[in-house]
């Protein structure tokens, strides 16, 4: 898991980087929060953090004049800053120090998680080729497709939501004020496939993207993903991908 420092003199701002960011979906964790860059600089002594996210304009010390200390202390830590548009001539000078990437505030959904996914991808080896060919894919589950019938849609969403809970058709048919019966047959209508069934190649499909991230072992993959027994989780994932989960992570490597 990478770690994650968040410099942000805003409370409430901070707060919604901290909570509303589902971090463990990018592999990422909040390791610590500061409020400014004099105690930003102290923190990341103590933690090393891998990403900072931090402010620009802030008491006391400033985002660019933090970075530029940090760079001085030898840390390699990659480095998102925000910023408002009338501040960019602070984030030009952040450019010149190596930032990652700088975002506008106020802050467009998914841009955070679209900056950090940037930076984690980028961490990792390239795969060879012939590795990359022998790697197996779902060929016949889509996890992004989406279908024009109203309550299919909702009901999908409602999975790649919630995944990771103890869901059941139920659940979902209540939600949608919606019988079990018939979200049953329009779900198996339009996608192929059943609840169950679907669910199972969507968490799997989740799987595969956790660990393609060689850092993570089975049983967190399993966690990530809905699953509390291992075992379960793994003929389960031998059921779709064929192989085993330390196979198919073997391969990724």
């Amino acid at each position: 898991m990478y770690k994650v420092m968040i410099v942000e003199d805003d409370p409430t701002v901070c707060r919604g980087l901290c909570g509303t960011i589902r971090w463990g979906e990018l592999r990422c964790q909040v390791a610590g929060e500061a409020r400014n860059g004099e105690e930003g600089l102290e923190l990341a002594e103590k933690i090393s953090p891998d990403i900072i996210i931090t402010d620009v304009k802030m008491p006391k010390m400033d985002g660019v004049e933090m970075i530029r200390e940090l760079r001085r202390a030898g840390c390699q830590a990659k480095i998102i800053i925000l910023t408002a548009y009338g501040d960019f001539g602070y984030a030009q000078n952040a450019i010149r120090l190596g930032v990652s990437d700088y975002l506008l505030k106020p802050l467009k959904d998914g841009a955070i998680e679209e900056a950090v996914l940037a930076i984690t991808r980028k961490d990792r080896p390239a795969p060879e080729r012939d590795a990359v060919q022998s790697i197996p894919v779902l060929t016949d589950f889509d996890p992004q497709k989406h279908f024009k019938a109203k309550y299919v849609e909702e009901a999908l969403e409602f999975i790649r939501r919630r995944y990771r809970e103890d869901i059941n058709i139920g659940m979902v048919a209540a939600y949608l004020e919606l019988s079990e019966g018939y979200l049953s047959r329009i779900l198996k209508r339009e996608t192929g496939y059943s609840f169950t069934e679907y669910l199972t190649n969507y968490r799997i499909s989740r799987a595969m993207e956790y660990l393609r991230d060689c850092r993570l072992k089975v049983y967190e993959a399993a966690e990530l993903t809905g699953y509390q027994d291992t075992a379960y989780f793994s003929s389960q994932f031998k059921k779709i991908v064929g192989m085993s989960p330390s196979e198919y992570q073997n391969r990724c490597r």
